[in-house]
């Protein structure tokens, strides 16, 4: 890729002057390229820490970690989600760096520890946002466009009429739909007075959140984004690894918008921002669910995780090459590393914890997420009630963004406690699906899927996870996967870990559910499930 040309420097400090010594070579070798030469040194006896910037959709979060791979600290600040009209998403990018940043500084002040002591920084973030700037100012055109946003729905219907659906898939591996980012820019060069224009003189970026942050913290000067975001965006070639003409054309998309695609794990810069008051090297990006991959240590072909977030992503890695599905899911890249690139196949789930939010804060059933493992645990079961979350849509493997939310089943014994077990259990149900399509694609079945994010604590919704789909769920005793995955890419860039075996040898799994439930009685509830799915679709549309 172009980042092959990518130079590192190393950085040392005499007297509080930082001083930039020649570029370490970049040519081939028979370790990874991109990785310090620091095996043979001693590691210093002051500890040394990995900071992973981990900005998700609902807060911005940083985790602080030490060569053993434990959490020395975390921050944690959620940020404001608005809605300005039935099924828009969007975010506010200043809020996004303002919260980030935050974050930051107040983890390395909760380590006590100095600036100094980190030896590189890593960037994961919620994928396919949509963030358009000012490259003099820096300053946003617009807020972010949210993965979860459906405004161009109309416009991928216009392109499916057109017969697109086939070559986007071909050189994509995506489906054509609104999640991702292409719509997302050309509506803003569309709706935002003067964009277009502006763009066309070469006066605007784009990037992902993971291209924002970079940019921040850079001070401007690094416009980039790696593989594994790139190909989330709807206008990168998965086969050449390159941004696409004809893709680009199709959208009016002018490439010199684009950041440039450099490798998950890397040493692209240093910071260079007031946050910050010495250069940290800039060794990571990763797209949250391929972190939480490389962070679950799926690294062999055919291992998988889910991460249970706002939505749901079920990712399973198809080692060197693509793999093409027949069962709308989607081949995307999984990471480059050490010069070699590894591929996924990936089922997004567009609502998943977020129905748990939607129960907490719309209908007040609780006043805490954490409240709805006992409240549905005081019923045997959901009472016959089946609710579909598909309050924006369903993702994979329907891809239906015309269904909306449907609770089935209610009778005048239906409580509280039935809605939210039904909630958790659509959970489960939506991973079944994909897990079967997954399944389907490959022809192989998996006998345990590893698990994180935020719902992976409740051990109701775990335990009927391992019932449905009939596999062992392992969950990480890390449960910050993500971010993890993020801080192995950067400390493998920067020689802190020298290899996945030394990282996989530090992390043991807490807790491990089995099968326990008949799997006859499974099967009766999931053609219940997928009878409650068909009421929900294409609601909006009839």
């Amino acid at each position: 890729t172009s980042a092959a040309t990518t130079s590192r420097a190393r950085i040392t400090s005499h007297g509080g002057r930082s001083e930039r010594l020649r570029p370490i070579s970049t040519a081939p070798s028979s370790s990874n390229r991109y990785f310090s030469n620091r095996k043979n040194n001693k590691r210093p006896m002051k500890p040394k820490y990995i900071l992973a910037l981990d900005q998700g959709t609902t807060s911005s979060r940083a985790v602080l970690f030490n060569s053993r791979c434990e959490i020395v600290s975390m921050s944690q600040r959620p940020f404001n989600q608005q809605f300005p009209q039935p099924g828009w998403v969007e975010h506010n990018p200043l809020e996004i760096w303002s919260t980030q940043s935050f974050v930051m500084e107040n983890v390395v002040n909760k380590a006590d520890i100095e600036w100094s002591d980190i030896e590189a920084l890593g960037i994961t973030n919620q994928r396919e946002t949509t963030v358009v700037w000012d490259r003099q100012t820096s300053e946003p055109v617009y807020n972010a466009i949210v993965w979860q946003d459906r405004r161009t729905a109309d416009y991928c219907d216009v392109l499916r009429e057109r017969g697109l659906t086939k070559r986007i898939r071909e050189k994509t591996g995506l489906i054509l739909d609104a999640y991702f980012s292409a719509t997302k820019i050309r509506w803003i060069l569309d709706n935002v007075p003067g964009a277009r224009a502006r763009a066309e003189r070469d006066e605007l970026c784009f990037g992902t959140v993971d291209s924002w942050l970079a940019w921040r913290l850079s001070g401007g000067r690094l416009h980039i984004t790696d593989v594994s975001n790139a190909s989330r965006t709807m206008l990168f070639d998965i086969h050449t690894l390159d941004w696409d003409d004809e893709l680009l054309d199709l959208f009016d998309i002018p490439r010199s918008m684009l950041p440039e695609v450099v490798p998950t794990s890397a040493v692209y810069g240093t910071t260079d921002c007031p946050q910050i008051p010495v250069p940290i090297p800039i060794a990571s990006l990763a797209g949250d669910q391929q972190a939480a991959l490389f962070g679950q240590q799926c690294i062999a072909p055919f291992s998988a995780k889910t991460t249970y977030g706002t939505g749901c992503f079920i990712m399973l890695n198809t080692g060197d090459r693509p793999h093409a599905s027949a069962n709308n899911l989607l081949a995307t890249v999984a990471w480059q590393l050490g010069g070699k690139t590894t591929y996924a196949l990936e089922g997004s789930v567009f609502v998943g914890g977020s129905v748990i939010q939607w129960l907490r804060d719309g209908l007040k059933l609780f006043s805490s997420s954490a409240d709805s493992e006992p409240l549905a645990a005081s019923v045997e079961d959901t009472g016959g009630v089946y609710l579909v979350p598909a309050l924006t849509g369903l993702g994979a493997p329907y891809w239906d963004p015309y269904a909306r939310g449907t609770i089935v089943g209610i009778t005048r014994g239906t409580t509280s406690a039935h809605i939210t077990r039904a909630a958790l259990e659509a959970i489960a149900f939506e991973v079944d699906d994909v897990v079967r399509a997954m399944a389907a694609d490959t022809g192989h079945t998996s006998t345990e899927m590893r698990v994180d994010g935020g719902a992976v604590a409740n051990s109701l919704l775990m335990q009927f996870q391992a019932d449905l789909t009939g596999v062992r769920i392992i969950r990480p005793s890390v449960m910050e996967s993500t971010a993890l995955g993020v801080a192995m890419f950067a400390g493998l860039a920067v020689g802190f870990w020298h290899s996945t075996d030394e990282i996989c040898a530090l992390l043991k799994p807490d807790r491990t559910f089995s099968p326990e439930a008949a799997p006859a009685l499974m099967e009766q509830r999931r053609k219940r499930w997928h009878e409650a799915v068909r009421r929900s679709r294409h609601w909006v549309e009839e």
